[in-house]
């Protein structure tokens, strides 16, 4: 066991939308029983791309005692893709290009690399 991030998810507050399983490239979180659940911690790098889409709060990162991740076993889990997430600016989606979560005025937006600048410097 080491200690290390790791996603924790509040079953109180997810309503089950499954915004949270596409940000999640290593496959560890999935929707059970209409929750979302991390599946494997082994999976969960503990970087967080989902805590910043999920509209309800549910998602938080903490520190605690684990299994170590498994990043071989991360990269061979089959890739999750929403043809409704895109960037709220040019509407390019995550096939055509890189997007990123934003969290603004607690609300959550996908945004492309190229539009990233422009929204930072104006």
């Amino acid at each position: 066991m080491v200690k290390r991030n790791i996603v924790k998810i509040d079953e109180e507050k997810c309503n089950g939308c499954g915004k949270c399983v596409t940000p999640c490239a290593e496959g560890a979180i999935q929707l059970v029983n209409g929750k979302a659940k991390v599946v494997s911690e082994e999976l969960c790098d503990g970087m967080g791309f989902c805590v910043g889409v999920c509209p309800t709060g549910a998602l938080t990162i903490e520190q605690r005692e684990t299994v170590e991740f498994n990043q071989e076993k991360a990269g061979s889990q089959e890739k999750n893709t929403d043809s409704t997430i895109s960037c709220f600016i040019c509407g390019q989606g995550e096939t055509t290009g890189y997007l990123m979560p934003l969290r603004h005025d607690m609300e959550s937006f996908w945004v492309c690399t190229r539009c990233l600048p422009k929204l930072i410097h104006g």
